[in-house]
Formats: structure tokens, sequence, C-alpha cells
């Protein structure tokens, strides 16, 4: 604490330095709180708002609905508000320690289940509702875990590839990673939408949460792949031959050995990659999906309150991103702490794998 103290205030230019930009931040927030609480105008209509000089609340207030579900059917919108619901509580019993195991094997493909039969329809006397329609915060949260979790596995299998002592399978890997780390996702969203219909089946064309997922997930897993490269050729060479010496094979060793390890010394990697990934799922209106940020934009065209609540709706929007954002990040910090790995670090003496290509055992 002395040091702090010291680095503020040790010196009377730092001091200076810390006074000014303590006024500049309490300026701005009194600034802030004026407008959003004091001068706020939190009823009303579009007329009311014209003539305040604060935000313009009765614009959430009419539009929550439309920017929370978009264009899902309104009269079916408690389905895509019990889909969340069971969404979010899925994954929140899957990042609690306590409830890891092989049951958790079970309840995540039941979650998903559930979330497709109420979201899509068709059965149990739900009216269909086709992909297209699926959209706003559900949208948002459904493809951007899924495509994550399925990319998650292809990137671990790339990395090994990369990692692999086989040269064809290296050579073959880094170039594939390397393209689609090269390739921006909005070409690869665009690609998808124009080659789909020339080359894919025609339920698979039509459907276009399945082309946003695929696209993602190529895309996501070429970064996985690097992230997790990373952490595999920092695994000391000794635990290699220590695996080699217990008699274990080179699947054994890379799966119970190298692999959990690699993965725990990447999680705040991994999931700074799932938070970015998270927010990027704002591009899928190329494959004509509407996303949470997309039904904001749409909310801010209605002639009635075009030009007045754009940064109301904006700021809204941040929020949203903000608490799932900063949520995600004191939760990978948490995952951290109870594998016993955060900060820890590989001795600089000790030499490293930069392939897995274990001693066979004797």
């Amino acid at each position: 604490m002395t040091n702090y103290w010291k680095t503020l205030l040790g010196s009377p230019f730092r001091a200076s330095c810390t006074i000014f930009v303590c006024w500049i931040i309490w300026t701005l927030a009194g600034l802030a709180f004026d407008w959003l609480v004091l001068d706020a105008t939190t009823s009303g209509g579009p007329e009311t708002c014209k003539a305040s000089r604060g935000a313009c609340w009765p614009f959430i207030v009419e539009k929550i609905r439309f920017m929370v579900f978009g264009v899902y059917p309104f009269d079916q919108q408690w389905r895509a508000l019990t889909a969340m619901s069971i969404f979010l509580a899925g994954c929140c019993i899957s990042m609690m320690p306590c409830f890891w195991g092989r049951r958790l094997l079970l309840l995540i493909p039941a979650v998903f289940a559930a979330v497709f039969i109420l979201l899509r329809g068709g059965l149990l006397g739900l009216p269909y509702v086709p992909a297209e329609r699926w959209s706003g915060l559900p949208l948002t949260l459904l493809l951007s875990v899924a495509t994550f979790s399925t990319a998650l596995p292809l990137g671990i299998l790339l990395a090994l590839a990369r990692c692999s002592s086989i040269r064809v399978v290296q050579t073959v890997s880094t170039a594939l990673v390397e393209c689609i780390r090269g390739i921006p996702l909005i070409s690869l969203l665009f690609m998808t939408s124009v080659m789909s219909p020339m080359l894919m089946p025609g339920w698979t064309a039509n459907n276009a949460f399945l082309m946003a997922q695929i696209p993602i997930t190529i895309f996501i897993a070429g970064y996985i792949a690097e992230t997790v490269r990373g952490g595999l050729i920092a695994i000391p060479l000794t635990q290699v031959e220590a695996a080699a010496s217990l008699g274990l094979n080179y699947w054994q060793t890379t799966f119970l050995v190298v692999l959990p390890q690699a993965i725990t010394s990447v999680i705040g990697p991994l999931v700074a990659l799932f938070i970015a990934f998270f927010q990027d799922t704002t591009l899928v209106g190329m494959v004509g999906l509407l996303d949470f940020l997309s039904t904001i934009r749409s909310a801010l065209q209605d002639p009635r309150w075009q030009g007045i609540a754009t940064v109301e709706g904006y700021l809204f929007a941040g929020f949203i991103y903000l608490t799932f954002s900063v949520g995600l990040g004191i939760y990978g910090r948490f995952l951290e702490r109870i594998v016993g790995r955060g900060g820890s670090k590989v001795r600089e003496t000790e030499p490293t794998m930069n392939a897995i290509s274990p001693v066979p055992p004797r």
C-alpha cells in the first residue's frame, strides 16, 4: 500500500497528475449521472424525449421485447425466454466444479436439445419457427456457446497435429491453421452464404443458423489451435519422459499427461478468445440472422424514435455485452485458481516440448 501511494503522490509532478486525473473522472462522472438520472426522461413518448436534455428511457421500455427477442413471433416469445433461461441455467451448472463429472455429459446434450425444441418447435404441439426468425439475445448466446463448444475439440486436434512428429500431418495442419487465421471472419461468412446453396444439401443451405455456425466454428478453431499449441510446447520434456518410463504409449501420454497440463496453462487465453468471439457474433447479419446488436439497430430505425434514442440503444447493448464479458473474465480467473495453475510458469532452464513425440516404452 505504501508503494501504491508513493506511485500516485511520490513527487509534486505525480501528485499533480493524480489530482488532475481524479478531477477529470469526477467531472465526467457528474455529467454522466446528470444525463442518466437527474435529467433523464422516464415516461412519455418521442415528443417528451425531444424536449428533454437527458437520457430517453421510454425507448428502452417500449422496445425491450424486440431488442431482446427480435423477429421471433411475438405470441411465442415465451418459448425464447424459457429457452434462454434453461440455457443460462445449464451454463451456470456446467461452470460449477461441484457438478463436474459424468452427469454433466448427459446434462449438456439435454440442455441443447431442450433449447432447440423450444426455439424450433414442430414437436409437442409447438408451432414451427424457422431458424431465420431466431434472433436477439437468445441467438447471440446460443450461437456463441454452440460454436465455441464445437470449435474447442477441433482446435485441440489441430494443435496436436501441428505438434506432431509426422511431417505430412504437421505441414497440412499448419497450412490449414494459417489459412483460417489469414482470412477475415466476414469473408468466411460471405463465402458461406454465397457458396452453400451450390455445395451443400438443400436442408442445410436453407438453415441460416447452421450457415453461421460452420464458418465461425472453423474460424475459432484456428485461433484455439494456436493458443493450445502454445500450451503444448511449454510442457517440460521431462513430463513426456516420465510418462514413457511408466510404460504409457503416445495416446496415453498425450491425453493423460500432456494435454491436461497444456489446456490448464492456457485457460486465460481461451476465455479471452471466447469473450472476443462472443462479441464477434454481430457479424452473423451476413447470412440473414439478427443478433442482439442487429435487433437494437433495427429498433433505432423506427421513424418515431429515429435520431432520438441512438445513444440509449447502444448503451443498453454495451451494458449487456459488458455484463457477460466481465462475468466470463471473473470466471476465467476463478477457474485458474481452482486448477492451481494461475500464474505458474515453466522454468526457463527446463527443456520444453517442441513436438509431441514421446519416447516409446520398452
